[in-house]
Protein backbone atom coordinates (compact mmCIF):
# COMPACT_ATOMS: atom_id res chain seq x y z
CA UNK A 1 0.00 0.00 0.00
CA UNK A 2 2.94 2.39 0.45
CA UNK A 3 3.02 3.16 -3.26
CA UNK A 4 -0.52 4.52 -2.95
CA UNK A 5 0.27 7.01 -0.18
CA UNK A 6 2.40 10.08 -0.67
CA UNK A 7 4.78 10.28 2.30
CA UNK A 8 5.72 13.86 1.49
CA UNK A 9 2.16 15.15 1.35
CA UNK A 10 0.49 15.33 4.75
CA UNK A 11 -1.98 17.56 6.55
CA UNK A 12 -2.11 18.36 10.21
CA UNK A 13 -4.49 15.98 11.96
CA UNK A 14 -5.17 14.97 15.52
CA UNK A 15 -8.02 12.49 15.13
CA UNK A 16 -9.04 12.94 11.50
CA UNK A 17 -9.68 9.73 9.57
CA UNK A 18 -10.61 11.24 6.21
CA UNK A 19 -10.17 14.61 4.57
CA UNK A 20 -11.21 15.58 1.06
CA UNK A 21 -9.89 18.86 -0.27
CA UNK A 22 -11.16 20.87 -3.26
CA UNK A 23 -12.54 17.83 -5.07
CA UNK A 24 -13.75 18.48 -8.62
CA UNK A 25 -15.25 15.93 -10.99
CA UNK A 26 -16.83 16.30 -14.43
CA UNK A 27 -18.37 13.84 -16.85
CA UNK A 28 -17.99 15.29 -20.35
CA UNK A 29 -19.25 18.88 -19.93
CA UNK A 30 -21.32 18.09 -16.86
CA UNK A 31 -19.64 19.40 -13.68
CA UNK A 32 -20.80 17.10 -10.89
CA UNK A 33 -18.49 18.15 -8.04
CA UNK A 34 -17.33 21.77 -7.82
CA UNK A 35 -14.82 21.95 -5.00
CA UNK A 36 -15.82 19.67 -2.11
CA UNK A 37 -14.12 19.98 1.28
CA UNK A 38 -15.07 17.51 4.00
CA UNK A 39 -13.58 15.92 7.15
CA UNK A 40 -14.54 12.90 9.22
CA UNK A 41 -12.83 12.15 12.52
CA UNK A 42 -12.71 9.03 14.67
CA UNK A 43 -15.95 8.51 16.59
CA UNK A 44 -17.90 11.01 14.45
CA UNK A 45 -21.08 10.36 12.51
CA UNK A 46 -21.33 12.77 9.59
CA UNK A 47 -24.86 12.90 8.17
CA UNK A 48 -24.62 13.67 4.45
CA UNK A 49 -27.84 14.95 2.89
CA UNK A 50 -28.61 16.05 -0.65
CA UNK A 51 -30.96 15.64 -3.54
CA UNK A 52 -30.53 13.29 -6.48
CA UNK A 53 -27.88 14.77 -8.73
CA UNK A 54 -26.25 16.69 -5.88
CA UNK A 55 -23.09 14.58 -6.26
CA UNK A 56 -23.24 12.37 -3.14
CA UNK A 57 -22.73 9.09 -4.98
CA UNK A 58 -19.94 10.51 -7.12
CA UNK A 59 -18.14 11.78 -4.01
CA UNK A 60 -18.48 8.40 -2.27
CA UNK A 61 -17.13 6.61 -5.35
CA UNK A 62 -14.13 8.94 -5.38
CA UNK A 63 -13.51 8.29 -1.67
CA UNK A 64 -13.73 4.54 -2.37
CA UNK A 65 -11.39 4.98 -5.37
CA UNK A 66 -13.98 3.74 -7.86
CA UNK A 67 -13.67 7.11 -9.65
CA UNK A 68 -10.64 9.38 -9.84
CA UNK A 69 -11.13 13.08 -9.17
CA UNK A 70 -10.16 15.66 -11.80
CA UNK A 71 -8.79 18.10 -9.23
CA UNK A 72 -8.27 17.89 -5.48
CA UNK A 73 -6.79 15.60 -2.87
CA UNK A 74 -7.90 12.82 -0.53
CA UNK A 75 -6.13 12.24 2.78
CA UNK A 76 -6.47 9.15 4.98
CA UNK A 77 -4.96 9.52 8.42
CA UNK A 78 -3.38 12.77 7.28
CA UNK A 79 -1.55 11.20 4.30
CA UNK A 80 -2.43 11.88 0.69
CA UNK A 81 -3.83 8.94 -1.29
CA UNK A 82 -2.53 8.55 -4.83
CA UNK A 83 -3.60 6.32 -7.75
CA UNK A 84 -5.60 3.90 -5.66
CA UNK A 85 -8.16 1.24 -6.53
CA UNK A 86 -11.23 0.07 -4.54
CA UNK A 87 -9.26 -2.77 -2.95
CA UNK A 88 -6.66 -0.24 -1.81
CA UNK A 89 -9.41 1.91 -0.26
CA UNK A 90 -10.57 -1.07 1.80
CA UNK A 91 -7.00 -1.80 2.86
CA UNK A 92 -6.74 1.80 4.00
CA UNK A 93 -9.72 1.17 6.30
CA UNK A 94 -12.68 2.47 4.28
CA UNK A 95 -15.79 0.40 3.55
CA UNK A 96 -19.08 1.21 1.82
CA UNK A 97 -22.30 -0.45 3.04
CA UNK A 98 -24.69 -0.02 0.08
CA UNK A 99 -28.35 0.94 0.40
CA UNK A 100 -29.38 -2.40 -1.13
CA UNK A 101 -27.15 -5.19 0.29
CA UNK A 102 -25.36 -7.21 -2.37
CA UNK A 103 -25.23 -10.76 -1.00
CA UNK A 104 -25.07 -14.12 -2.73
CA UNK A 105 -28.52 -15.55 -1.90
CA UNK A 106 -27.56 -19.23 -1.98
CA UNK A 107 -24.47 -18.78 0.17
CA UNK A 108 -24.49 -18.82 3.96
CA UNK A 109 -24.05 -15.73 6.09
CA UNK A 110 -20.52 -16.78 6.97
CA UNK A 111 -19.60 -17.45 3.34
CA UNK A 112 -20.90 -14.01 2.33
CA UNK A 113 -18.87 -12.30 5.05
CA UNK A 114 -15.59 -14.15 4.47
CA UNK A 115 -15.54 -14.08 0.68
CA UNK A 116 -12.51 -12.27 -0.70
CA UNK A 117 -10.12 -12.95 2.17
CA UNK A 118 -6.79 -14.73 1.66
CA UNK A 119 -6.32 -15.87 5.27
CA UNK A 120 -7.10 -19.41 6.40
CA UNK A 121 -10.80 -20.17 6.90
CA UNK A 122 -10.15 -21.44 10.43
CA UNK A 123 -8.55 -18.17 11.53
CA UNK A 124 -11.21 -16.10 9.78
CA UNK A 125 -14.01 -18.08 11.41
CA UNK A 126 -12.43 -17.55 14.83
CA UNK A 127 -12.00 -13.84 14.15
CA UNK A 128 -15.62 -13.50 12.99
CA UNK A 129 -17.08 -15.28 16.01
CA UNK A 130 -14.96 -13.19 18.37
CA UNK A 131 -16.19 -10.05 16.59
CA UNK A 132 -19.83 -11.12 16.97
CA UNK A 133 -19.29 -11.83 20.66
CA UNK A 134 -17.50 -8.53 21.17
CA UNK A 135 -20.28 -6.40 19.68
CA UNK A 136 -23.09 -8.58 21.01
CA UNK A 137 -24.88 -9.36 17.74
CA UNK A 138 -26.85 -12.60 17.43
CA UNK A 139 -26.70 -13.87 13.86
CA UNK A 140 -26.85 -17.49 12.70
CA UNK A 141 -23.81 -17.83 10.46
CA UNK A 142 -25.18 -20.97 8.80
CA UNK A 143 -28.38 -19.36 7.48
CA UNK A 144 -28.75 -18.82 3.75
CA UNK A 145 -28.61 -15.15 2.76
CA UNK A 146 -31.95 -15.50 0.95
CA UNK A 147 -33.67 -16.09 4.33
CA UNK A 148 -32.43 -12.85 5.89
CA UNK A 149 -34.48 -9.70 6.39
CA UNK A 150 -33.15 -6.46 4.90
CA UNK A 151 -31.95 -5.45 8.38
CA UNK A 152 -30.05 -8.71 8.80
CA UNK A 153 -28.54 -8.34 5.33
CA UNK A 154 -27.27 -4.91 6.34
CA UNK A 155 -25.70 -6.45 9.45
CA UNK A 156 -23.87 -8.85 7.15
CA UNK A 157 -22.57 -5.92 5.10
CA UNK A 158 -21.47 -4.17 8.30
CA UNK A 159 -19.66 -7.32 9.45
CA UNK A 160 -17.87 -7.45 6.11
CA UNK A 161 -16.50 -3.99 6.80
CA UNK A 162 -15.67 -4.57 10.47
CA UNK A 163 -13.85 -7.82 9.72
CA UNK A 164 -11.66 -5.85 7.35
CA UNK A 165 -10.79 -3.58 10.29
CA UNK A 166 -12.63 -0.65 8.71
CA UNK A 167 -11.88 2.68 10.35
CA UNK A 168 -14.43 4.57 8.25
CA UNK A 169 -17.86 3.16 7.31
CA UNK A 170 -20.06 4.72 4.65
CA UNK A 171 -23.73 3.85 5.25
CA UNK A 172 -25.96 4.65 2.26
CA UNK A 173 -29.62 5.08 3.31
CA UNK A 174 -29.31 2.32 5.95
CA UNK A 175 -32.85 2.73 7.35
CA UNK A 176 -34.79 3.03 4.08
CA UNK A 177 -36.15 -0.52 4.31
CA UNK A 178 -36.11 -1.01 8.09
CA UNK A 179 -38.97 -1.16 10.60
CA UNK A 180 -39.13 1.02 13.71
CA UNK A 181 -37.50 -1.59 15.95
CA UNK A 182 -34.84 -2.43 13.35
CA UNK A 183 -33.96 1.27 13.11
CA UNK A 184 -33.52 1.43 16.88
CA UNK A 185 -31.24 -1.63 16.75
CA UNK A 186 -29.15 -0.03 14.00
CA UNK A 187 -28.80 3.18 16.01
CA UNK A 188 -27.54 1.18 19.01
CA UNK A 189 -24.97 -0.45 16.74
CA UNK A 190 -23.84 2.94 15.47
CA UNK A 191 -23.46 4.20 19.04
CA UNK A 192 -21.25 1.18 19.80
CA UNK A 193 -19.16 1.86 16.71
CA UNK A 194 -18.71 5.50 17.75
CA UNK A 195 -17.33 4.33 21.10
CA UNK A 196 -14.82 2.18 19.22
CA UNK A 197 -13.61 5.35 17.40
CA UNK A 198 -14.95 4.23 14.05
CA UNK A 199 -15.94 7.15 11.84
CA UNK A 200 -19.17 7.00 9.85
CA UNK A 201 -20.53 8.85 6.82
CA UNK A 202 -24.28 8.42 7.13
CA UNK A 203 -26.19 9.23 3.94
CA UNK A 204 -29.87 9.81 4.69
CA UNK A 205 -33.01 11.55 3.46
CA UNK A 206 -34.69 11.50 6.87
CA UNK A 207 -33.98 14.71 8.73
CA UNK A 208 -35.17 13.33 12.08
CA UNK A 209 -32.33 10.79 11.95
CA UNK A 210 -29.77 13.57 11.71
CA UNK A 211 -30.68 14.85 15.17
CA UNK A 212 -30.94 11.33 16.58
CA UNK A 213 -27.67 9.73 15.53
CA UNK A 214 -25.32 12.24 13.87
CA UNK A 215 -22.62 14.39 15.46
CA UNK A 216 -22.04 16.47 12.33
CA UNK A 217 -24.07 17.28 9.24
CA UNK A 218 -23.25 18.36 5.69
CA UNK A 219 -25.67 19.27 2.90
CA UNK A 220 -24.72 18.88 -0.75
CA UNK A 221 -26.52 20.79 -3.45
CA UNK A 222 -25.53 21.07 -7.09
CA UNK A 223 -22.02 19.74 -6.51
CA UNK A 224 -21.05 21.91 -3.55
CA UNK A 225 -21.35 21.75 0.23
CA UNK A 226 -23.89 24.42 1.18
CA UNK A 227 -23.95 23.71 4.91
CA UNK A 228 -21.49 21.94 7.20
CA UNK A 229 -20.95 21.77 10.95
CA UNK A 230 -21.93 20.19 14.24
CA UNK A 231 -25.54 19.06 14.46
CA UNK A 232 -26.11 21.05 17.65
CA UNK A 233 -25.65 24.26 15.68
CA UNK A 234 -28.58 23.61 13.32
CA UNK A 235 -32.36 23.27 13.38
CA UNK A 236 -34.56 21.18 11.11
CA UNK A 237 -35.76 24.36 9.37
CA UNK A 238 -32.16 25.34 8.60
CA UNK A 239 -31.51 21.94 7.02
CA UNK A 240 -34.66 22.16 4.90
CA UNK A 241 -33.69 25.62 3.68
CA UNK A 242 -30.22 24.36 2.83
CA UNK A 243 -31.68 21.51 0.76
CA UNK A 244 -34.24 23.34 -1.32
CA UNK A 245 -33.34 24.95 -4.64
CA UNK A 246 -33.35 28.72 -4.57
CA UNK A 247 -36.35 28.90 -6.93
CA UNK A 248 -38.68 27.22 -4.42
CA UNK A 249 -40.62 29.77 -2.45
CA UNK A 250 -40.59 29.55 1.31
CA UNK A 251 -44.39 29.17 1.41
CA UNK A 252 -43.99 25.72 -0.15
CA UNK A 253 -42.30 24.54 3.06
CA UNK A 254 -45.59 24.74 4.90
CA UNK A 255 -47.27 21.38 4.47
CA UNK A 256 -49.92 21.93 7.16
CA UNK A 257 -52.92 22.62 4.96
CA UNK A 258 -56.58 22.97 5.94
CA UNK A 259 -58.04 20.21 8.10
CA UNK A 260 -61.35 18.88 6.70
CA UNK A 261 -64.63 20.00 8.28
CA UNK A 262 -65.56 16.58 9.63
CA UNK A 263 -68.87 17.71 11.17
CA UNK A 264 -70.28 18.73 7.80
CA UNK A 265 -68.77 15.99 5.63
CA UNK A 266 -69.73 12.42 4.89
CA UNK A 267 -66.98 9.79 4.43
CA UNK A 268 -65.95 9.15 0.84
CA UNK A 269 -64.52 5.76 1.80
CA UNK A 270 -65.34 3.35 4.63
CA UNK A 271 -64.18 -0.02 5.91
CA UNK A 272 -66.56 -1.94 8.20
CA UNK A 273 -65.14 -4.94 10.09
CA UNK A 274 -62.97 -5.64 7.04
CA UNK A 275 -60.90 -8.85 7.22
CA UNK A 276 -58.35 -10.56 4.98
CA UNK A 277 -55.10 -12.47 5.11
CA UNK A 278 -52.92 -10.62 7.64
CA UNK A 279 -55.58 -8.34 9.18
CA UNK A 280 -58.99 -8.57 10.86
CA UNK A 281 -62.02 -6.42 11.77
CA UNK A 282 -60.59 -3.18 10.39
CA UNK A 283 -62.95 -0.22 10.61
CA UNK A 284 -62.24 3.40 9.68
CA UNK A 285 -63.40 6.22 7.38
CA UNK A 286 -61.64 8.55 4.96
CA UNK A 287 -63.22 11.95 4.27
CA UNK A 288 -63.11 14.18 1.17
CA UNK A 289 -59.93 16.26 1.12
CA UNK A 290 -58.35 14.22 3.91
CA UNK A 291 -54.96 12.57 4.28
CA UNK A 292 -55.42 9.65 6.67
CA UNK A 293 -52.09 8.28 7.85
CA UNK A 294 -51.72 4.55 8.51
CA UNK A 295 -48.74 3.68 10.72
CA UNK A 296 -47.45 0.39 12.06
CA UNK A 297 -44.47 -1.93 12.04
CA UNK A 298 -43.76 -4.27 9.13
CA UNK A 299 -45.95 -7.33 9.56
CA UNK A 300 -48.81 -5.38 11.14
CA UNK A 301 -50.94 -5.94 8.04
CA UNK A 302 -50.86 -2.51 6.39
CA UNK A 303 -49.83 -3.54 2.86
CA UNK A 304 -52.07 -6.63 3.02
CA UNK A 305 -54.97 -4.31 3.85
CA UNK A 306 -54.18 -2.04 0.90
CA UNK A 307 -53.83 -4.84 -1.65
CA UNK A 308 -57.09 -6.46 -0.47
CA UNK A 309 -58.98 -3.17 -0.83
CA UNK A 310 -57.49 -2.90 -4.32
CA UNK A 311 -58.84 -6.30 -5.33
CA UNK A 312 -55.52 -8.16 -5.44
CA UNK A 313 -56.25 -10.46 -2.47
CA UNK A 314 -59.27 -12.35 -1.14
CA UNK A 315 -61.71 -10.65 1.25
CA UNK A 316 -62.47 -12.85 4.28
CA UNK A 317 -65.11 -10.66 5.87
CA UNK A 318 -66.57 -7.18 6.30
CA UNK A 319 -67.44 -4.45 3.82
CA UNK A 320 -65.79 -1.77 1.67
CA UNK A 321 -67.78 1.31 0.66
CA UNK A 322 -66.85 4.06 -1.79
CA UNK A 323 -69.25 7.02 -1.76
CA UNK A 324 -71.79 4.73 -0.09
CA UNK A 325 -71.55 2.03 -2.79
CA UNK A 326 -70.55 -1.48 -1.72
CA UNK A 327 -67.42 -2.47 -3.69
CA UNK A 328 -66.40 -5.41 -1.50
CA UNK A 329 -64.57 -8.16 -3.36
CA UNK A 330 -64.47 -6.39 -6.73
CA UNK A 331 -61.56 -7.08 -9.10
CA UNK A 332 -58.68 -4.62 -9.41
CA UNK A 333 -60.00 -3.36 -12.75
CA UNK A 334 -63.45 -2.78 -11.23
CA UNK A 335 -62.01 -1.05 -8.16
CA UNK A 336 -60.00 1.30 -10.39
CA UNK A 337 -63.05 1.99 -12.52
CA UNK A 338 -65.01 2.90 -9.38
CA UNK A 339 -62.33 5.40 -8.38
CA UNK A 340 -59.60 3.89 -6.16
CA UNK A 341 -55.94 4.01 -7.20
CA UNK A 342 -53.03 2.30 -5.45
CA UNK A 343 -49.36 3.34 -5.58
CA UNK A 344 -47.45 0.29 -4.33
CA UNK A 345 -44.60 0.10 -1.84
CA UNK A 346 -42.14 -1.47 -4.28
CA UNK A 347 -42.14 1.11 -7.05
CA UNK A 348 -39.44 -0.62 -9.12
CA UNK A 349 -41.10 -4.03 -9.12
CA UNK A 350 -44.82 -3.19 -9.11
CA UNK A 351 -45.19 0.45 -10.13
CA UNK A 352 -43.16 1.15 -13.27
CA UNK A 353 -42.03 -0.25 -16.61
CA UNK A 354 -38.30 0.48 -16.42
CA UNK A 355 -37.65 -0.23 -20.08
CA UNK A 356 -40.66 1.82 -21.16
CA UNK A 357 -40.47 5.53 -21.94
CA UNK A 358 -41.92 8.41 -19.93
CA UNK A 359 -44.97 8.78 -22.17
CA UNK A 360 -45.97 5.11 -21.98
CA UNK A 361 -45.53 5.00 -18.20
CA UNK A 362 -47.55 8.18 -17.74
CA UNK A 363 -50.55 7.30 -19.89
CA UNK A 364 -50.78 3.50 -19.64
CA UNK A 365 -53.39 3.72 -16.88
CA UNK A 366 -55.86 5.72 -18.97
CA UNK A 367 -55.58 4.14 -22.42
CA UNK A 368 -59.34 3.50 -22.52
CA UNK A 369 -59.88 7.27 -22.29
CA UNK A 370 -57.50 8.03 -25.17
CA UNK A 371 -59.37 5.97 -27.79
CA UNK A 372 -61.54 2.91 -28.14
CA UNK A 373 -59.54 1.32 -30.96
CA UNK A 374 -56.36 3.33 -31.65
CA UNK A 375 -54.31 5.43 -29.27
CA UNK A 376 -54.63 9.16 -29.88
CA UNK A 377 -50.90 10.00 -30.03
CA UNK A 378 -51.49 13.74 -29.96
CA UNK A 379 -53.65 13.50 -26.83
CA UNK A 380 -51.12 11.13 -25.25
CA UNK A 381 -48.28 13.62 -25.80
CA UNK A 382 -50.36 16.51 -24.48
CA UNK A 383 -51.21 14.62 -21.27
CA UNK A 384 -47.56 13.64 -20.78
CA UNK A 385 -46.33 17.20 -21.35
CA UNK A 386 -48.84 18.52 -18.83
CA UNK A 387 -47.79 15.91 -16.25
CA UNK A 388 -44.09 16.69 -16.73
CA UNK A 389 -44.82 20.40 -16.27
CA UNK A 390 -47.27 20.08 -13.36
CA UNK A 391 -45.06 17.71 -11.35
CA UNK A 392 -41.70 19.26 -12.29
CA UNK A 393 -40.42 15.92 -13.57
CA UNK A 394 -36.80 16.22 -14.70
CA UNK A 395 -36.53 14.50 -18.09
CA UNK A 396 -34.69 15.00 -21.36
CA UNK A 397 -37.85 14.18 -23.30
CA UNK A 398 -40.95 12.00 -23.40
CA UNK A 399 -38.99 9.19 -25.08
CA UNK A 400 -36.49 8.88 -22.19
CA UNK A 401 -36.61 5.46 -20.52
CA UNK A 402 -38.19 5.63 -17.08
CA UNK A 403 -35.50 3.40 -15.57
CA UNK A 404 -32.93 6.15 -16.26
CA UNK A 405 -34.72 8.66 -13.99
CA UNK A 406 -33.96 9.22 -10.32
CA UNK A 407 -36.23 7.53 -7.76
CA UNK A 408 -37.98 10.79 -6.98
CA UNK A 409 -38.79 11.52 -10.62
CA UNK A 410 -39.98 7.94 -11.12
CA UNK A 411 -42.37 8.40 -8.20
CA UNK A 412 -43.69 11.63 -9.71
CA UNK A 413 -44.45 9.77 -12.95
CA UNK A 414 -46.35 7.11 -10.98
CA UNK A 415 -48.40 9.77 -9.17
CA UNK A 416 -49.08 11.62 -12.44
CA UNK A 417 -50.28 8.37 -14.05
CA UNK A 418 -52.54 7.73 -11.05
CA UNK A 419 -54.20 11.12 -11.35
CA UNK A 420 -54.98 10.60 -15.03
CA UNK A 421 -57.40 7.85 -13.96
CA UNK A 422 -59.40 10.50 -12.02
CA UNK A 423 -59.40 8.64 -8.66
CA UNK A 424 -61.61 9.48 -5.69
CA UNK A 425 -59.23 7.79 -3.22
CA UNK A 426 -55.47 7.34 -3.64
CA UNK A 427 -53.73 4.71 -1.51
CA UNK A 428 -50.05 5.59 -1.13
CA UNK A 429 -47.85 2.80 0.24
CA UNK A 430 -44.45 4.17 1.40
CA UNK A 431 -44.58 6.97 -1.23
CA UNK A 432 -41.17 8.52 -0.48
CA UNK A 433 -39.07 5.45 0.30
CA UNK A 434 -35.71 5.71 -1.42
CA UNK A 435 -36.14 9.21 -2.85
CA UNK A 436 -34.11 12.27 -1.91
CA UNK A 437 -35.13 15.09 0.39
CA UNK A 438 -35.81 17.62 -2.37
CA UNK A 439 -38.01 15.19 -4.33
CA UNK A 440 -39.72 14.24 -1.08
CA UNK A 441 -40.64 17.90 -0.60
CA UNK A 442 -42.05 17.96 -4.14
CA UNK A 443 -44.19 14.87 -3.45
CA UNK A 444 -45.48 16.43 -0.22
CA UNK A 445 -46.38 19.64 -2.04
CA UNK A 446 -48.17 17.68 -4.77
CA UNK A 447 -50.19 15.76 -2.18
CA UNK A 448 -51.26 18.88 -0.35
CA UNK A 449 -52.25 20.71 -3.53
CA UNK A 450 -54.36 17.71 -4.54
CA UNK A 451 -55.85 17.52 -1.05
CA UNK A 452 -56.93 21.16 -1.33
CA UNK A 453 -58.71 20.21 -4.58
CA UNK A 454 -60.68 17.54 -2.71
CA UNK A 455 -58.62 14.42 -3.38
CA UNK A 456 -58.50 11.90 -0.52
CA UNK A 457 -55.48 9.84 0.52
CA UNK A 458 -54.76 6.77 2.62
CA UNK A 459 -51.07 7.26 3.44
CA UNK A 460 -49.21 4.13 4.55
CA UNK A 461 -45.75 4.98 5.89
CA UNK A 462 -43.06 3.64 8.20
CA UNK A 463 -41.64 7.17 8.42
CA UNK A 464 -43.29 8.73 11.48
CA UNK A 465 -42.04 12.16 10.48
CA UNK A 466 -43.99 11.74 7.25
CA UNK A 467 -47.18 10.68 9.06
CA UNK A 468 -46.85 13.63 11.46
CA UNK A 469 -46.08 16.09 8.65
CA UNK A 470 -48.93 15.20 6.33
CA UNK A 471 -51.80 13.48 8.14
CA UNK A 472 -55.07 15.13 9.17
CA UNK A 473 -55.78 12.03 11.26
CA UNK A 474 -53.78 8.87 11.79
CA UNK A 475 -54.63 5.26 12.56
CA UNK A 476 -52.21 2.62 13.83
CA UNK A 477 -52.22 -1.10 13.14
CA UNK A 478 -50.94 -3.66 15.63
CA UNK A 479 -50.98 -7.38 14.90
CA UNK A 480 -53.48 -6.99 12.06
CA UNK A 481 -55.95 -4.73 13.85
CA UNK A 482 -56.54 -0.99 14.10
CA UNK A 483 -55.77 -0.22 17.73
CA UNK A 484 -55.93 3.61 17.79
CA UNK A 485 -57.20 6.61 15.85
CA UNK A 486 -55.46 9.93 16.49
CA UNK A 487 -56.78 13.39 15.73
CA UNK A 488 -54.37 15.99 14.33
CA UNK A 489 -53.44 17.41 17.73
CA UNK A 490 -52.50 13.96 19.05
CA UNK A 491 -50.30 12.87 16.14
CA UNK A 492 -46.77 12.82 17.50
CA UNK A 493 -43.83 10.47 17.56
CA UNK A 494 -44.42 9.12 21.07
CA UNK A 495 -48.10 8.32 20.45
CA UNK A 496 -47.48 6.68 17.08
CA UNK A 497 -44.54 4.63 18.32
CA UNK A 498 -46.39 3.45 21.43
CA UNK A 499 -49.51 2.50 19.50
CA UNK A 500 -47.55 0.77 16.73
CA UNK A 501 -45.96 -1.50 19.33
CA UNK A 502 -49.21 -2.02 21.24
CA UNK A 503 -48.18 -0.19 24.40
CA UNK A 504 -50.23 3.01 24.07
CA UNK A 505 -52.17 3.32 27.31
CA UNK A 506 -54.70 6.11 26.88
CA UNK A 507 -57.69 5.11 24.78
CA UNK A 508 -58.54 7.46 21.92
CA UNK A 509 -61.75 7.69 19.98
CA UNK A 510 -61.77 8.56 16.30
CA UNK A 511 -63.79 11.25 14.65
Amino acid sequence: MEENISKNSEINTDNTLLSVRNIHKSFAKNKVLKGINLDVSAGEVLALIGGNGAGKSTLMKIIMCIYQQDIGDIYVGGKKVLNSKPLDAMKLGMYLVPQEPMLFPNMSVEENILIGFNESSKELDKHLRNLLKQIGWHLDLNRKAMTLSIAEQQLVELLRGLLRNAKLLILDEPTSALTFDEVESLFKIIEDLKKKNIGIIYITHRLAEVFTIATHVAIMRDGIITLNGEVKDFTREMLVQGLLPTDIEKKELNFNSTVPDYKNLKPIFSLKNFSGYGFKDVTFDVYPGEILGLAGVVGAGRTELATTIFGKDVVLGGKVYLEGTDITGMSTAQVMEKGISYIPEDRRQDGIFKIGDIRMNTTCGCLNHLSKFFINSKKERELTDKSISDFRIKVTGQDQLLGSLSGGNQQKVVIARTLLTHPKLIILDEPTRGIDASARGDVYSIMNKLKEKGFSFLLISSDMEEIIELSDRAVTMFQGRINHIFNKADINQNNLMSAAFGVYEEEKEGV
